[in-house]
């Protein structure tokens, strides 16, 4: 039976999507754009599956869907609507592995084990669905199994485990062994349980929330202190004409501090001392929207020195984390010199910019953002809101600095 087609559903709006994961029925709230891979490990919980190139390239997020192997970065999470889908996780436990994963133990088919779990779901799906079964040659193993990449062990040892498993399982690879019923928790602790009306009234068919209770989730977000490496660090030293105590009023007043940020704006100031806001990053063909929070860890007014911390995501499925320090000490002249040291952490879309471009825009963003302080500071009105510089020009200057910088190599 055809399911009965969604009603048109904003782009910023989240829908339900049920589906079977791992042998348990599940239904995931996520935005139209967010890839599969996204939704196993954000909401469920299933890191396995891990995320390389995004561009279904590497084969790292190799899942089964329907008893296929699929890229999960390449397939929405919507699109799996009622499938079947299979993870590493389902395929064998810690206690009683699937033999697939015993042999690639024993021949050391893994280093950093990063391309572990595609290389795994794709060994699988060889030698149950592959056009020779477990009958596949070693011969004919390097081109069958050349859809994962591996950077680290050379494939010998990955080969040497999928030969062994096919002329172990003549008659046939066993299934995976650890689907069952249970109960999923994402990263967050979210619950992702069978399908049931919102607040709203929605059912799983219909858009699952307004724009409205969207803000309202976002309002619910605790800003914590991001962990593991940065994926771009950010440092700026601002020389600004204006004296020191009157740079720090600027940053003292959390509205003024915002609208020096170009694209950001601040929405709401919660009960609790959280703010709500939100920031626009728009990069030649890519524009995204980022709702999020932000909250003060640290405030010393005779140091000048502040400390936010601030989460967000856009409907897209990108993330934001983000460690930002600030402090104004005297500078030259009766002048301010404004420190901004800041560690963002991306996932999603815009973590495809990369580290190095990432941190070059976000430094041109800060640079622009010490230029605003030191003109709030001296008139006493921070920029208009949404006004800041243009998307363009900051592309077009992270490019010249690169250009700038190959040429002064080549020199060398």
């Amino acid at each position: 039976m055809t399911p009965a087609p969604r009603a048109r559903v904003a782009a910023h709006e989240l829908v339900d999507v049920a589906l079977t994961v791992n042998g348990s029925a599940v239904t995931v709230r996520v935005p139209l754009r967010m890839h599969l891979a996204d939704a196993l490990r954000e909401h469920l919980g299933l890191t396995g599956t891990h995320l390389g190139c995004e561009h279904g390239v590497c084969g790292m997020c190799t899942v089964l869907v329907d008893g296929e192997a699929a890229r999960a970065c390449l397939l929405l999470a919507v699109q799996c609507e009622g499938a079947e889908v299979v993870t590493v996780e389902g395929l064998g436990s810690p206690a009683e592995q699937h033999p697939l994963q015993r042999a690639f133990a024993a021949h050391h088919g893994l280093q950093c084990g990063f391309c572990t779990p595609g290389m795994l779901m794709s060994s699988y799906d060889l030698l149950s669905n592959g056009p020779s079964g477990t009958a596949v040659a070693p011969g004919e193993l390097p081109v069958e199994m050349s859809g994962v990449l591996c950077r680290c062990t050379g494939y010998r040892g990955i080969l040497a485990a999928v030969a062994d498993v096919a002329a172990a399982y003549p008659d046939g690879l066993p299934g995976p062994g650890n689907c069952a019923a249970r109960t999923l928790l994402g990263r967050s602790g979210g619950r992702s349980a069978a399908p049931a009306p919102d607040a709203g009234g929605s059912s799983p068919g219909e858009p699952s929330r307004s724009a409205a209770s969207a803000v309202s989730a976002v309002s619910a977000v605790e800003p914590r202190l991001p962990g593991g490496a940065p994926s771009a660090t950010v440092e700026v030293r601002g020389a600004l004409s204006e004296p020191v105590d009157a740079v720090w009023r600027v940053l003292d007043d959390f509205d003024q501090l915002a609208r020096c940020l170009p694209g950001a704006t601040l929405v709401e100031v919660l009960e609790d001392g959280r703010y709500l806001g939100r920031a626009v990053v728009a990069l030649g063909p890519v524009k995204l929207t980022f709702d999020g929070v932000a909250r003060v860890l640290e405030r010393d007014p005779g140091e000048h020195r502040l400390r936010v911390v601030a989460q967000g995501a856009d409907a897209g499925g990108s993330a934001t984390q983000a460690d930002i320090r600030l402090r104004a000490a005297p500078g030259a002249d009766g002048g301010t010199e404004l420190r901004a040291d800041v560690s963002l952490y991306l996932s999603g879309r815009i973590a495809q910019f990369g580290r190095a471009l990432a941190g070059d825009v976000s430094r041109r963003l800060f640079e622009q953002f010490t230029s605003a302080v030191d003109q709030a500071a001296r008139t006493g009105t921070a920029p208009t809101v949404g006004a800041g510089p243009s998307p363009v020009r900051i592309l077009l200057g992270v490019l010249v600095d690169r250009v700038r910088g190959l040429l002064s190599r080549w020199r060398r």
